[in-house]
């Protein structure tokens, strides 16, 4: 079931819909991750404009998420590695 959201972004508000309570939930997470965030870079490069410190979250945050991909795929090709080397133990072992 749909429920009618706001969540505050640097100061503005965004009315969102949420299909689930899990949606609703990330959606308010990540509001209070990306204005943490925003605090920040307000702090640390006062003057620049808004957008300015959107594009530096938005940055930061893209950098990350690559980053935790990249680590995904690692993980998997060490998972895949481990896979074989076992199979390859057990498969020796019944020998």
């Amino acid at each position: 079931m749909d429920q009618k959201i706001s969540i505050k972004i640097a100061g503005r508000t965004f009315n969102l819909t949420a299909s689930t309570p899990e949606m609703e939930q990330l959606y308010r997470e990540a509001a209070d991750a990306i204005n943490r965030r925003f605090a920040g870079y307000t702090r640390s490069h006062p003057g620049k404009t808004l957008p300015d410190l959107m594009s530096l979250v938005a940055l930061n945050e893209t950098v990350l998420r690559i980053g935790f991909q990249k680590d995904i795929e690692r993980f998997k090709e060490a998972e895949q590695q481990l896979q074989a080397d076992l199979d390859r133990y057990l498969k020796d072992s019944q020998n």
